[in-house]
């Protein structure tokens, strides 16, 4: 039970970071290309996660987990992030909350594929109920999709959630900061080979909102937030902490609304409140 707490704790913090993560892109892509912005986050986090590796001197992952590495890096590095910088070209952030909300049943899914998880039946019901909730009040607050940033979207959510189920089931082993540490330097000759040849033409006229949008999506949306992330899946289940993902929408308005002070509207809070239900019995039936 304290294991399974201490997952949902860590993984919730997680998703408090990542909740940032969206509209700091949006921000980013304003000045920067989606190809620079994707790859100049991943360079800078890898030198931060190798520093951590180096300086906490920490083992060599086998040869055996390289396979697994690389599926987290193709995931949860490159695709996601160049994905989600490709379709909020088309799409506001608050548009790309209609497909957050199926992240968790991505992520159940493959840790059922990719885990060996077994959730209970009424926990694909309280799943699924969520992410209708989600959905439906992501369409109504955010309206009209495009279709090219749709696909994009639907792209970065199938790969996001098997980057995640993969690298939560390494966790398990190898340690979650670890993990995403040694995704990040798997994928960083080929990320900083694209951030050379997709550098800016000039540096002038990038605005600060821009560089400390980098800046948050480079640490903490690709690195601080995934040695949370992949701690409370390891510990309290890839399936079951997975539905946390549920309320990261909720969470990005409510950092809105404290920074920017917009208003949040009584359907919001009806919204969150149900969703919090349906994780409640998602959490209560995942094994």
């Amino acid at each position: 039970m304290k294991t399974s707490m201490e997952g949902w704790g860590s993984g919730l913090l997680g998703v408090i970071i990542f909740s940032g993560s969206l509209p700091a892109t949006r921000v980013a892509v304003a000045d920067f290309s989606p190809l620079f912005l994707t790859s100049a986050r991943a360079v800078i986090a890898a030198m931060f996660g190798a520093a951590l590796l180096f300086t906490l001197r920490q083992p060599r992952p086998a040869f055996g987990d390289l396979l697994s590495l690389a599926v987290v890096a193709i995931g949860v590095v490159i695709g996601f992030p160049l994905l989600t910088a490709l379709a909020l070209q088309y799409i506001t952030s608050a548009h790309s909350i209609v497909f957050i909300g199926l992240l968790p049943l991505a992520t159940a899914i493959f840790g059922v594929l990719r885990g060996g998880e077994h959730p209970n039946p009424f926990f694909w019901l309280f799943s699924g109920l969520g992410s209708v909730i989600v959905t439906g009040f992501a369409l109504t607050f955010g309206g009209e999709v495009s279709v090219t940033g749709g696909l994009l979207m639907f792209a970065a959510i199938v790969i996001c959630g098997l980057g995640y189920a993969e690298g939560a089931k390494l966790s398990r082993t190898l340690g979650g900061w670890q993990v995403i540490s040694w995704a990040l330097i798997l994928a960083l000759p080929l990320m900083a080979a694209f951030a050379l040849t997709t550098l800016p033409d000039t540096w002038q006229g990038i605005g600060s909102a821009s560089w400390i949008g980098l800046a948050y999506v480079s640490i903490f949306s690709m690195l601080v937030g995934f040695v949370f992330w992949y701690r409370g899946l390891a510990l309290g289940g890839i399936a079951a902490v997975g539905q946390l993902q549920l309320l990261q929408p909720f969470f990005g308005l409510l950092l809105a609304s404290g920074l920017l002070h917009e208003e949040v509207s009584a359907m919001m809070v009806v919204a969150t409140l149900a969703t919090v239900l349906c994780v409640a019995g998602a959490r209560r039936f995942s094994r």
